[in-house]
């Protein structure tokens, strides 16, 4: 039986609740690839929530600008739990790296490792992706991001991400869940911008296009413990809630409260400044059957297709304008596209796929040597 390793993100726990989005994938495959009977173990932080084995490596970030020592902690306990599960004769056969970061010390260790890029080419450094351990793999999450590592040599594929859409679903069954998704629609009101609070994510941006179109807007998301971070939201998002008419802010808000945002919305907002390589929340929208409104970046025209799903637009006039039209979107055509695309059952595939590749290649190996 295949024995599976994840490599958590050193900050943050692991669980339906996480606000990141890395953390939220590897949440959802974790559970996908537990089901279909592959031993999984995650090194994520104390508290994480998984489907397998939790090996906890730490607390999570508990002040500002923590990350160099908790990133040295996490990956330090990793690496010798991986060589004690060798001396139980318990060796692992895959780590899957979905931290950004302990790829890099793969040389020390006899064990392929699949890195997952989920950032975009430019928050790398140069120096990243220099003197590669010969047993890394790289994969990226969207056919825009890989057009950008198209020069990586160890790229070895695109497996999409997914969502648990069930948790997006009508609480209700057959016809009567139709006809109470029928109500819930009619009865939208306001826009909705979810995610991270920081500087390239806008969510100040977000606040003005409500205000220029005249919706009220609902902002909901974490501010991370970076002090850039919160400098940020004192500076730019704090006092155009004070000024804008209608807006709220939700902080952190739990999963639940969520779910009930995105179904009560008219519409989310995506205003992202950065080239995106995917959208977890784009497609927790779709399954809500809430449209979309996203600026033109990375591989958001991948996730929300213009005119079906909501409108993807190149700029805040654009979304303001955009925003008149979404009475022109289909609630039933956002869950119908999000349940063909977006589902965790595809991701799971995408990535068993890569694995059944990489141990392949490290049998013939075996046998070459």
């Amino acid at each position: 039986m295949t024995r599976v390793l994840y490599v958590a993100y050193p900050l943050l726990t692991v669980s339906c609740e996480a606000a990141g989005g890395a953390e939220q994938v590897l949440w959802t495959l974790e559970r996908e690839v537990t089901g279909r009977g592959v031993l999984t173990t995650v090194a994520a932080s104390a508290g994480s929530q998984v489907s397998g084995e939790l090996f906890a490596t730490g607390e999570s970030c508990t002040h500002p600008d923590d990350y160099d020592r908790r990133r040295a902690e996490h990956e330090g306990r990793v690496m010798e739990f991986i060589r004690q599960r060798e001396r139980e004769g318990k060796a692992f056969d895959l780590v899957h790296d979905m931290s950004g970061s302990f790829w890099r010390r793969a040389a020390e260790i006899g064990l392929p490792v699949l890195a997952t890029l989920h950032l975009p080419r430019s928050f790398y450094s140069p120096e990243s992706f220099e003197n590669i351990p010969a047993n890394v793999s790289f994969n990226c999450v969207s056919q825009s991001q890989a057009r950008s590592f198209s020069d990586l040599a160890n790229m070895i594929g695109v497996a999409p991400n997914g969502i648990a859409q069930e948790k997006f679903a009508a609480d209700s069954g057959g016809d009567a869940q139709q006809n109470s998704t029928d109500r819930s629609d009619r009865n939208r009101q306001g826009l909705i911008w979810l995610g991270r609070i920081c500087e390239e994510k806008a969510p100040h941006l977000a606040l003005e296009i409500a205000e220029r179109a005249g919706f009220p807007v609902t902002i909901a998301g974490q501010v991370y413990p970076f002090s850039y971070h919160q400098q940020y939201f004192e500076r730019e998002v704090a006092p155009r809630l004070k000024a804008v008419p209608n807006a709220r802010f939700i902080a952190s808000p739990s999963f639940e409260a969520k779910r009930s945002l995105l179904r009560e919305a008219q519409a989310l907002l995506i205003t992202s400044l950065a080239e995106e390589t995917s959208s977890l929340v784009g497609m927790e929208a779709a399954a809500s059957g809430t449209p979309v409104v996203a600026f033109r970046r990375g591989a958001l025209p991948e996730v929300v297709r213009d005119g079906v799903t909501g409108f993807v637009v190149d700029d805040v006039s654009g979304a303001v304008e955009a925003c008149s039209r979404l009475e022109s979107i289909s609630n039933a055509a956002c869950r119908a596209h999000a349940e063909e695309n977006f589902s965790s059952t595809r991701m799971a595939d995408g990535y068993t796929q890569l694995y059944a590749r990489i141990l392949q290649a490290g049998t013939q190996m075996a046998i070459g040597a």
